[in-house]
Order: structure tokens, then C-alpha cells, then sequence
């Protein structure tokens, strides 16, 4: 099959991930023919609804119209995609057509999956079940923390590989602190319930952590994974690694749900065994077709899966891209970057930031921001400059501190 249009670099995803690397193309061959396809009206700054559920951005500030964010010279395809077929260098849309490319990035996040917990879908939003990982449900959190005034309040996270793995804890700690503001925390019972076996991935970083978890108050369950939620009767059920079942009540819950790769990704022959698409981890280039790249939460390298890895990674792909392409020399390499700034108190922040096997790489001199305590510094970092520098850097193909370095022409 002949595809009906025809291009030199399909990007599919519009996502963070995505309109990065299609600015970051463009400042460097404007000249190419791109297009992105995306089918969803909206655009969304996700790292801003952990903030939007402690009542300090408004839902509205985390959004625009996606052809707001659309850069000018790339060929909106406002379709699904439903079928790769890169033996032939083809992908194919909702609406039966097909699209070709030369070369090919694939970053359209990963899928949240609320049906992964029983109860979940039918309950959230209401019944005292709530989760910044939805635009819509975010509000509730912090309509729900206003309003507690005894009781209990759980957190949860769910098995990794999840977008933002600090975004649990992060929930937790800003409503703990609201409470403990208010003169109401020593009347509600803190739990947080996580799948994982520590607190946080980067060891580095948890003696800061563990201050706040004590300062709230707050029970740890570590190893132990939400199956199910009863909203009528309030009753949260756990499997632990064990495989026993507990049961906690609540009076409020704050659910991560588990997440996966989209469903037209997990079925195309793209991905590891896992379902993530197969990359190598310093070139983001497909393991399996030479012309393919990967980026973002939908690929398989072991990085956080965070906005700040996508800003790190989009300038890599692309440099890479117009390599493979034969024009430039030299590759970027990506080393696994990643930050997590932990909302550990209104006006404080514990900044992670760290690559592959959790080696410490810090942006800011320990004198500026140490990452081992918290930071007013931080704080204004994420709740004034971060935005900013999303819609108007990372959007719009400035590269910050990210611009690769070129490195030989094989990955390391």
C-alpha cells in the first residue's frame, strides 16, 4: 500500500515529548517536512497538577489548546494512530488512511490505567477518591483536603515503572502539611501504601524525606499494592508481596493508578517484552529499525519517567535524527537525567536529580540548592520558573542547559 501522505520525520505523540522534539527539529532544518500526530484537543502540564491539588495553581493555568502549542511549520495530524507497519515505513490512522515517513519518533506517553484497580473507575472524583493524575479529579484533592477535619487519609502507589514516581508522596506531603497548618493533623491518621520497596528510588534523597514523613506523622506500608476501593463502605483493599490481602478504611484516598504503554503501542512490533517501546537507552534509537526513536514515558530506558527526562531527551532525538539523516555529524547521548522536585511543604522542596543506575546529577552548585534538604529556592524553582520555562523553552525548541554535546557517531 502506497501511504497518502508522505513525510520526512512523523512524529507521533503531541505530548510534552513530542512538540519538544518537533521545536528542537525545526531550530536546527526548518527546511524538513514534519508532521505530528496527535489527536487531542488539549495540552497539558502535568507536572502542575500535583500543585493544583494543594489548592496553589488553578486547573486552568496546567492547560492550552494543543494548536496553541502546535509549532508553526509541522503538519498537525489530529487523528489516533491504530498500526505501525515500519517494515514499510508506514503508520495507520483512526480514520483508515495511512501516513509514510523516512524517519520515525514515537512519544505518546503512557496510558493511565484506572480499570487496574477494582472500584476505582466507578468511584474517583467521589466518595472521597480522588488523584492528581487527572486534570479533572486534581481539584477534588485539594476540595477534599480542605475539608478534612478528622479522619483518615491514604496515599498510594502503584507497581513502577509510573509517570513522576515522587507525585505520591508528593500529595501526601502537601496535604499533611495544610493539616498541620490548620491545627487538624493530629486529628487524622496519614498512611501511605506503596508498591515499591522504599520510600524513593535514590537513596540519596530519603533521609530528607523521612523528616517530613515523621513530622506528619504519616505510616509507611511498604510492598503492599491497591486492588480494589469500595466507595459505599470507604474500604481500601491491598495485596501485599505476600500475597495476603489487607483491608484499611478511609475517610479520603489519593490513588496513583497503575500505568502501562498505550494499547496501540503494547500490539506493535515496537516494543520488549514489557510493552515499552525497545530503545537503546543512551541514543533513544530503536533497537530493532534504524530509522525509529523513541522518547518520553513510552519507551523502555531506565530513567524517571519525568518532564524534565522528555526536555533532556527531545534535543538528543533530535540530534540524532538529522545524523541518521547525514546532516550533522556526531550523536548526542542521553545520560538518563531526570528530576523529581518533592513538594514536601508549601514553600519547600526536596530537589531530586539524578541519571541512570541513580547517579547524582544536580543543575545548581550545593552553595544554590543541595538537594539533601529542603529549598525555598527549590520551591520558586517549581512554582515559578518550571512552568514558564515549559510553555516558553521546552515548547518552543530552547534548550536550557539540555543541548547535547555531539559524542562519537556509535552509542555507548
Amino acid at each position: 500500500m502506497t501511504a497518502a501522505k508522505q513525510f520526512d520525520i512523523v512524529i507521533v505523540g503531541g505530548g510534552a515529548a513530542g512538540i519538544a522534539t518537533a521545536s528542537s527539529l525545526l531550530s536546527r532544518a526548518a527546511h524538513m517536512a514534519i508532521a505530528v500526530i496527535e489527536p487531542a484537543d488539549r495540552h497539558y502540564y502535568q507536572p502542575g497538577w500535583t500543585m493544583v491539588g494543594a489548592g496553589i495553581f488553578s486547573a486552568a493555568s496546567t492547560a492550552k489548546t494543543t494548536a496553541a502549542v502546535m509549532p508553526a511549520g509541522v503538519t498537525w495530524i489530529k487523528q489516533a494512530v491504530t498500526e505501525f507497519s515500519p517494515d514499510d515505513n508506514e503508520i495507520g490512522l483512526a480514520d483508515g488512511s495511512t501516513v509514510g515517513y523516512e524517519r520515525l519518533v514515537v512519544c505518546p506517553g503512557l496510558k493511565l490505567n484506572w480499570a487496574g484497580v477494582e472500584g476505582l473507575e466507578d468511584n474517583l472524583g467521589r466518595n472521597g477518591v480522588t488523584s492528581n493524575y487527572s486534570f479533572k479529579t486534581a481539584p477534588y484533592t485539594w476540595d477534599l483536603v480542605q475539608n478534612l477535619k478528622s479522619g483518615k487519609a491514604l496515599f498510594t502507589q502503584p507497581p513502577m515503572p509510573i509517570k513522576c514516581a515522587g507525585a505520591p508522596q508528593k500529595a501526601l506531603y502537601l496535604s499533611a502539611d495544610h493539616w498541620h497548618r490548620s491545627g487538624t493533623l493530629n486529628n487524622i491518621d496519614v498512611g501511605f501504601f506503596t508498591a515499591t520497596p522504599s520510600l524513593f528510588g535514590v537513596a540519596h534523597y530519603v533521609p530528607a524525606l523521612m523528616k517530613y514523613v515523621e513530622k506528619y506523622g504519616a505510616e509507611l506500608h511498604f510492598e503492599h499494592t491497591l486492588t480494589k476501593i469500595d466507595g459505599a463502605t470507604k474500604i481500601a483493599t491491598f495485596t501485599r508481596a505476600d500475597g495476603e490481602e489487607v483491608q484499611s478504611d478511609f475517610d479520603m484516598i489519593h490513588v496513583c493508578p497503575p500505568q502501562c504503554a498505550p494499547d496501540f503501542i503494547r500490539q506493535s512490533p515496537l516494543v520488549d517484552e514489557a510493552g515499552w517501546v525497545d530503545v537503546d537507552p543512551a541514543t533513544l534509537q530503536s533497537r530493532r529499525y534504524e530509522n525509529v526513536w523513541a522518547l518520553g514515558d513510552v519507551m523502555n530506558a531506565p530513567n524517571a519517567k519525568t518532564a524534565a527526562a522528555a526536555r533532556a531527551q527531545a534535543p538528543v532525538v533530535a540530534t540524532n535524527l538529522l545524523q541518521h539523516a547525514g546532516l550533522n555529524t556526531g550523536m548526542g547521548h542521553y545520560n538518563g537525567y531526570g528530576s523529581c522536585p518533592l513538594t514536601v511543604e508549601r514553600g519547600k522542596i526536596v530537589l531530586a536529580e539524578f541519571g541512570y543506575g541513580g547517579k547524582l546529577l544536580p543543575s545548581f552548585p550545593k552553595w544554590l540548592i543541595d538537594g539533601q534538604y529542603p529549598s525555598v529556592l527549590a520551591w520558586l524553582l517549581k512554582a515559578r520558573a518550571l512552568p514558564w520555562i515549559y510553555w516558553n523553552a521546552m515548547l518552543k525548541g530552547r534548550e536550557w542547559l539540555v543541548k547535547p554535546a555531539l559524542g562519537a557517531e556509535e552509542s555507548s
